[in-house]
């Protein structure tokens, strides 16, 4: 008998996989809110089944609606409490409610993020994601309710044990929020030299655009060239030199290098090339060409504000 109730078992089982599996390709097609109708039916007859609460957890916050979210990765927890994943989800669902509420409302949830994602750390040593979480929550924290300097560096260090590169961008962090930029630059410069990866370019290139230094974010836009070679390096470029009236020569070649050799995976539209082509000709004091140029952008994307605005002052010249 309880052969034939195996053997009847099967084919629901492999409807109940399927719905499941469908699911998942529907989050990562990010047809989210299929997902969610998908899996809010299959749950009904499912309540505590482990992988539906976390795929319907995920739905919602890719969406982000924070407090359906919530209710999902914490069921997770109570369903599988030894879960680092679980606990560092439910974590940042409510850290993205907290951002998402009044400051006297988030002081209601900090204490509870906090010990979600000190409960994550406790369970997984080796869990990196968690620790970049809270090495980013006692930073951002201001001091009376619990932020720390110190407690962000002590996660940062654990970082570092588990992954030199994760340590030294999560130390660049910390010094550059605190604004420390010489040991930001320090630590960002550790993690190229460690990893080299184009995250780890990105942020010494961010941290010098914030500081208003030009020439170095230009300089090394074209380092990482050398090791990660990509179209976008060349709207890069040619934006810095457009905003802060640097090298404009070289910014405007290398945007017409971008347009040249533009597809679709460069991600920034050819019109904000052309735009940008047109701020380096308004600083070279060319109006016909710097219209040309603005002219094509507002054609390729009429509805982009800031192009409208450009051409005015391009007018003024």
């Amino acid at each position: 008998m309880r052969y034939i109730i195996v053997f009847m078992l099967i084919p629901f089982l492999a409807v109940a996989q399927s719905s499941l599996d469908d699911a998942e390709q529907m989050l990562k097609k990010k047809q989210f809110v299929k997902a969610e109708n998908l899996l809010s039916e299959y749950i009904k007859t499912h309540q505590n089944d482990i992988r539906s609460n976390e795929l319907l957890g995920d739905a919602f916050g890719h969406q982000k609606k924070w407090d359906d979210a919530i209710v999902y990765y914490k069921k997770l927890t109570e369903l599988d409490p030894t879960s680092a994943d679980f606990h560092y989800k439910y974590g940042g669902a409510l850290g993205m409610k907290a951002l998402s509420v009044n400051k006297l409302a988030a002081l209601g949830i900090i204490g509870d993020v906090k010990e979600a994602f000190l409960t994550a750390a406790r369970l997984d040593p080796k869990h990196i994601d968690t620790r970049w979480a809270l090495v980013e929550l006692y930073m951002q924290l201001p001091g009376i309710i619990g932020g720390s300097k110190s407690k962000s560096l002590k996660y940062a260090n654990e970082l570092q044990a588990l992954s030199k590169v994760d340590g030294y961008l999560a130390k660049g962090y910390i010094y550059e929020y605190d604004d420390e930029p010489e040991q930001a630059e320090k630590y960002y410069k550790l993690a190229i030299s460690e990893g080299g990866s184009l995250n780890c370019y990105d942020k010494l290139t961010n941290l010098y655009e914030k500081k208003a230094q030009p020439d170095k974010a230009i300089s090394n836009i074209e380092a990482s060239g050398k090791d990660h070679h990509r179209n976008a390096m060349h709207y890069q470029i040619g934006k810095v030199c457009a905003e802060y009236n640097v090298q404009l020569d070289k910014g405007h070649q290398y945007l017409l290098t971008y347009i040249e050799k533009y597809s679709a995976v460069d991600g920034v539209p050819k019109a904000w090339a052309y735009y940008r082509l047109a701020q380096i000709e308004k600083h070279k004091r060319d109006k016909v060409r710097a219209l040309k140029w603005i002219d094509k952008a507002i054609n390729d994307l009429p509805k982009i504000e800031v192009f409208k605005e450009e051409r005015t002052e391009i007018q003024r010249l």
